[in-house]
């Protein structure tokens, strides 16, 4: 259904009066992997790592700088506004923060409403009509039509979000941060909600969060994202259960285990340093200043996105957990 090739988002920095460009802040740079139909692929990383700038990207929100952009075999990476008005329908976007992503003057009927005036579709029974079925696919009351976002929590917030997102059926969901902003107890409602709604609707979902315990709930695939770049993709059981990736193992070590049992033997991976600033990322591996396995060939030779296992691709000269004929040659 999706299919991102190399791609690159480059902010460029200027100084002075004459506003001369002197660097570009590399957010994304050299992004690829596929998404297919009906599946919900997980983009991870920490705080920075370009994960909703690829997002962006991928809705063309953005303009890329480089690299393309396929949705269902068509090339939308620089598609005018007005041809890719059509394709909204069929591609739409959950945006992170349920308070600031909804007009506070408009009501929950004109948000949701403003995909069918928009597109100028017309349904059936009318767009009120519609508007309160989708309300209560949502989870929410359709009485409350004409009620205004300040009304609301964060959890119906992000309901009013998603309900909007759900108008026109799309086939593509983009979910950035779907639920960083609510309640613990809230934010398992929203996950359930958003696998119901897949199953019901036939849904494909690319959910970009930082908490790996969501992104293990509801992810089909997971991509792991540092400093603009893919260094670790793989199905959910092959990505949690074996990490070939020293950046995913320091990840994954740091998710919190309620169980003290199950605490016990486990080391958690403490990485030195901080992130490098992505206006001046490192030569070659871009991980090798934190990585405590990184060597010579790790600050001269980038390593390329390798499948060392079926279905698992890795970015690292030498990775962990790999078979040990494919590390060697990936070495």
């Amino acid at each position: 259904m999706l299919s991102v090739r190399d791609l690159q988002k480059h902010f460029p920095v200027t100084k002075g009066l004459l506003q001369r460009q002197v660097g570009a802040v590399k957010a994304v740079d050299g992004v690829t992997f596929d998404v297919y139909p009906g599946e919900t692929l997980g983009l991870v990383g920490e705080s920075g790592c370009g994960k909703t700038t690829t997002g962006r990207l991928i809705t063309r929100l953005l303009e890329p700088t480089g690299g393309s952009v396929a949705f269902e075999g068509r090339d939308i990476t620089h598609m005018s506004q007005g041809h890719l008005r059509p394709l909204r329908r069929d591609m739409q976007m959950i945006f992170q923060d349920p308070y600031s992503s909804l007009n506070p003057r408009h009501t929950v009927g004109t948000i949701v409403g403003a995909p069918f005036r928009i597109q100028g579709i017309e349904t059936e029974h009318g767009v009120k009509k519609a508007v309160q079925e989708i309300l209560a696919l949502v989870g929410l009351n359709p009485e409350h039509y004409n009620r205004y976002p300040h009304e609301f929590s964060g959890g119906q917030r992000q309901r009013i979000g998603i309900a909007r997102t759900l108008a026109l059926k799309p086939k593509l969901i983009i979910a950035d941060e779907p639920v960083s902003a609510l309640d613990v107890s809230i934010q398992a409602q929203v996950v359930n909600l958003l696998e119901d709604l897949q199953n019901e609707l036939n849904l494909t979902y690319v959910v970009i969060a930082h908490d790996l315990s969501v992104v293990r709930h509801i992810s089909d695939r997971v991509a792991v994202m540092y400093l603009g770049k893919v260094v670790e993709i793989a199905d959910r059981k092959s990505l949690y259960g074996a990490p070939m990736h020293p950046y995913t193992n320091a990840l994954l070590s740091a998710v919190p285990i309620p169980d003290p049992k199950g605490r016990a033997g486990r080391d958690r991976i403490r990485l030195t340093g901080d992130v490098p600033s992505p206006l001046n990322p490192p030569p070659a591996c871009r991980f090798h200043t934190r990585c405590w396995k990184a060597q010579e060939v790790c600050k001269q030779q980038e390593p390329p996105l390798v499948e060392l296992a079926t279905g698992h691709k890795v970015a690292c000269h030498f990775p962990e957990n790999a078979p040990a004929q494919k590390a060697d040659a990936a070495v």
